[in-house]
């Protein structure tokens, strides 16, 4: 920078700055700032042309009115002359006037532009440097599209100093930042990539920042850019801290350089090149090493660069997944840290051991950690690593050590801090019923759960133990017994006596040949709990009620009495008044086998994935849940024999491929709260482009954060479609939901949703033996991601797999889906069409007699319509046909057609692309028994399918 010279001290300015200082009230500054104004004023309008210093010296009186808040309207056009002064502090003055006042929408812009140009066409280094700040501290549309073509020119140019290539990087990386679609590298690709290896080692650290954000964006087109930092990498992690003496921080050779290399890497996936990846590996043991050495200082910003450095060669080493020495090895040194003496370091262990936790290769070394990590939970004052410490416990958590771990969040629950309470509660029920071998010890758990912390139980919770009671006949009688117990404390939660209320009315027989247990001690002890709970539990309690009296007659008298009172029947509740009365009326006119067959006992839930899991997800917010929660969601589902979901569903909507849109977390507005009696679908799903014609994208960073396993190739070839898979598929051209197929083994189940072009598709498969069937994999034939099914079906189980579809494109051919599973040892292979047709994305639409036979006409080219004349294969009665003419999905239209015989239906094929008209004219003859279909679309290929599968319909 040019030195600044005596007279540049600017003593006006200084005055001034003391005199604002020295004001001994508010009204004294507003009333100098004035008199300055007005000062500065005079001077700008005057009719002497003042000199560059004294603009320079009033543009900065004003630039210190502004920051002390007051507002200026004017002395832009003096800030703009200064821009073309020739003296550095004046030009600098000007522009940095320019980047605190001007706006991008002022008429100033343009004589801003071209002084801007003037000065990055001037080669004079200050000026070029100076005029690049102040493009990025503007960072405007308007500067992008100024000058996003000029700088990577001046960025990549031969003769461009150093100073100014650092400048360009930054301002570009902040030019894309704000309006990627206007940095086009395009040619200056390679060279970008190429200041890797600049000698200038200030020009690599800006150059790496920008290659990585356009690597996240664009990372084909940079991924040459793997080699060249692994071997910057290499140069740096070799040598000796005097080799880079001017980028040596406190013994520490690069250390924001060699972080943001590694965090660059972090990009790609390991390098295929076995040099590169040989070298890369080398890199990473001889920082773990580095970590191991005795420190070179005392000095905290000595440990704090290298610690910097290992935390991201850590990061690395989980990213790429594929090196069980170096797993172990970042485990192990993690392990260190754990009782180290820095809250922060401790706290970065734990986070990062979270994730190595999921890791095949070093799960098994994280577990050796765990009495140090269940010491952190009791012992930590900071709050957030107990969090952390809580996260690891949870992501640890095997078979082998469950009920360790289980126990010891119970124990750290009585004294947890409020803020974890939630969360930890979620944690101890998910891991109580995924890894439950004893049923009573699952019952047990969840019981105290509520017990210890019933505030934070959320109703996911509660309706997850009695899904699960009530599809488990070996512990329903114990259940009994524990809630029967627990419900005798003097304190008793309202989520316990929810708990209690219903599985008492549901299997109270059970336990009831006990004297102490006796119905009536049962009913009195419920009843002892009702005037303390909320309205939902007292017309829970309510229902128990009347299940008693199905149970036990003998409590019949007993329990009319209490529904007689005026405090039921009359009751300024609207729900639990007509409970009351209906109750009460049910249990005095229906016969006793009427009254067992309403109340009967509630049936098995079917197999459906745990929405507590879920609500965790959602709770800890993207991009926060550990990778173990997501990995063991495909398992979640089908550890206990439990059910779908009694309430709220939470589960939310999964990240797409990049070339899917973001429309709304739930696709179909499935998601409502549905009431306690009813069972809605589990919504834990990804979206599928099913009809990409020209394939998927590659998966996008937040899918596979999400957990998402790409399809992968079966090991034995998938089977042709079977011989009746067509014949499947017509069946549900006019229908939603039904059994898709059916054999001595396998039961599939379908049930689908459609809203313009976007689709819910859920497939229910039931094992109908009681042969538990192994290796069970279900795959869609076509290029998506997908999420795997649960590989077990136990005998008699049913298991649930939800696709999200989007139609992109109309289409012909039904996606094939290929299921494969072993029974009794032998590999049963079979391959069906999933029943999505091209008319399930039909919108409805309402037309009068006039505007459809102007639109018939209209659509009158040969290509467009499609006629078919058949014999009926089905009666002819009119209301079978309405109703496959509005199963199809568009609008039937009544009083259009000349002839009341005929049938005229109108939608729209809705696709992402575009929007498809459709006419549909159906003349039957009863005589004959024949129909005339015809069919006019505004793309012929549209016409044509329908026609085809309307023929087989009729």
């Amino acid at each position: 920078m040019p030195a600044v010279s005596k007279g540049d001290g600017m003593r006006g300015l200084a005055v001034f700055i003391s005199d604002i200082r020295n004001c001994k009230s508010k009204e004294a500054e507003i009333k100098r700032i004035n008199k300055e104004l007005a000062n500065i004023r005079s001077k700008f309008k005057g009719d002497k042309a003042l000199d560059g210093y004294s603009k320079k010296k009033y543009v900065c009186k004003l630039l210190f009115i502004f920051l002390l808040g007051h507002d200026i309207d004017f002395g832009h056009m003096e800030a703009v002359n200064l821009l073309s002064s020739n003296k550095y502090t004046e030009k600098q003055i000007g522009y940095l006037f320019i980047s605190v006042l001007v706006n991008s929408n002022s008429e100033l812009i343009r004589l801003i532009n071209n002084a801007i140009k003037n000065d990055l066409s001037s080669r004079n280094p200050t000026f070029m440097c100076l005029a690049l700040h102040c493009i990025a501290n503007v960072g405007s549309r308007e500067m992008a599209e100024a000058f996003a073509s000029e700088i990577p020119r001046i960025l990549v140019a031969g003769d461009t100093m150093d100073s100014v290539k650092q400048s360009a990087a930054l301002c570009l990386l902040r030019l894309y930042k704000t309006s990627p679609d206007l940095v086009l590298m395009g040619e200056w690709t390679s060279r970008v990539v190429h200041l890797l290896n600049d000698q200038h080692m200030g020009v690599v650290t800006a150059a790496i920042s920008l290659i990585t954000c356009l690597s996240q964006k664009n990372p084909d087109e940079f991924k040459t850019c793997v080699s060249l930092a692994v071997s910057r990498l290499s140069r740096i992690v070799s040598s000796a801290s005097t080799d880079l003496q001017d980028y040596t921080y406190y013994f520490v050779p690069a250390p924001w350089l060699s972080c943001k290399l590694l965090r660059l890497l972090q990009c790609y996936p390991p390098p295929e090149d076995g040099a590169v990846k040989g070298r890369l590996v080398e890199c990473l043991e001889t920082i773990l090493n580095k970590a191991q050495e005795p420190p070179k200082s005392k000095k905290v910003q000595h440990s704090n660069a290298k610690n910097a450095i290992l935390f991201e060669a850590i990061s690395l080493i989980i990213h790429y997944d594929s090196e069980p020495n170096l797993l172990v090895r970042a485990c192990n040194q993690l392990g260190q840290f754990l009782q180290h003496r820095e809250t922060n370091l401790r706290y970065l262990a734990l986070e990062s051991m979270c994730t190595l936790a999921s890791s095949e290769f070093s799960h098994e070394a994280v577990k050796t950690h765990i009495e140090t990590v269940i010491n952190a939970l009791k012992t930590e004052r900071d709050v957030s690593v107990r969090q952390r410490a809580a996260d690891l416990l949870y992501a640890m958590c095997d078979r082998s050590n469950a009920k360790q771990i289980v126990a010891e969040m119970l124990s750290y629950l009585e004294t947890a801090d409020y803020s974890i309470r939630e969360e930890m509660v979620l944690k101890v029920a998910i891991l109580a019923e995924k890894y439950a071998v004893d049923y009573s010890w699952y019952v047990d758990t969840i019981l105290n759960l509520i017990r210890i912390a019933g505030d934070y139980v959320s109703e996911e919770v509660w309706y997850r133990v009695i899904q699960i009671v009530i599809n488990r006949d070996d512990v329903q009688g114990y259940a009994a017994k524990t809630v029967f117990e627990a419900l005798q404390a003097p304190a008793c939660h309202e989520n316990m006596v929810k708990v209690g209320g219903y599985i008492l009315g549901e299997f109270g027989n059970l336990i009831a040949g006990d004297p102490r247990s006796s119905p009536l001690v049962q009913f009195n002890l419920l009843h002892s709990k009702f005037h303390l709970c909320s309205v939902p539990t007292r017309a829970l309690l309510l229902s128990a009620y009347i299940k008693f009296i199905n149970l036990f007659p003998e409590t019949k008298a007993t329990i009319q009495e209490v529904l007689r009172c005026d405090s039921q029947i009359r009751n300024s509740d609207v729900e639990l008044q007509q409970r009351a009365v209906e109750y009460l009326k049910l249990s005095s006119i229906a016969s006793t086998d009427v009254l067992a067959t309403v109340l009967e006992e509630m049936p098995p839930f079917p197999e459906r994935e745990s929405s507590i899991l879920a609500k965790l997800k959602k709770k800890k917010g993207p991009g926060t849940v550990s990778v173990t929660d997501l990995e063991d969601s495909k398992r979640e589902g089908g550890e206990l024999n439990g059910g779908g979901e009694r309430g709220p569903d939470t589960a939310a909507m999964a990240s797409s491929n990049a070339s899917t849109p973001s429309p709304s977390a739930d696709l179909l507005g499935i998601r409502s709260a549905a009431p306690v009696g009813a069972a809605p679908a589990s919504a834990g799903s990804l979206l599928v482009d099913v009809f990409s014609e020209a394939g998927p994208a590659a998966p996008s960073a937040a899918v596979n954060d999400d957990g998402f396993l790409s399809s992968a190739p079966p090991s034995e070839d998938p089977a042709p479609p079977l011989p009746e898979a067509d014949e499947l598929l017509n069946k549900f051209v006019c229908k939603n939901n039904g059994v898709l197929f059916e054999n001595q083994l396998l039961q599939i189940g379908i049930k689908s949703e459609y809203r313009q072009n976007l689709g819910r598709m859920y497939l229910f498969y039931g094992n109908k033996t009681s042969v538990q069937f192994a290796s069970f994999t279900t795959t869609p034939q076509l290029n998506v991601q997908t999420k795997p099914v649960e590989p077990l079906v136990e005998g008699g189980a049913q298991i649930q797999q939800v696709l999200n579809i989007e139609c992109l494109t109309d289409f012909s051919d039904a996606p094939l889906l290929n299921i494969k599973f072993r029974y009794g040892g032998a590999l049963q292979n079979l391959t069906l069409k999933l029943p999505v047709t091209i008319n399930k994305f039909f919108q409805p639409t309402e037309m009068t007699s006039h505007d459809f036979f102007q639109r018939w006409k209209q659509l009158s080219q040969p290509q467009q319509e499609a006629q078919k004349i058949f014999k009926a294969n089905h009666g002819m009665d009119t209301e079978v046909l309405k109703a496959k003419l509005l199963g199809l999905g568009s609008a039937l239209l009544d009083d259009v057609d000349p002839n009341p015989e005929n049938y005229v239906c109108a939608g729209v094929i809705q696709t992402k692309g575009q929007q498809v008209g459709c006419l549909l004219r159906l003349e039957p003859n009863s005589q004959a028994q024949m129909y005339r279909l015809t069919l006019r679309c505004s793309k012929d290929s549209v016409s044509k399918r329908l026609c085809e599968l309307l023929a087989e319909q009729f």
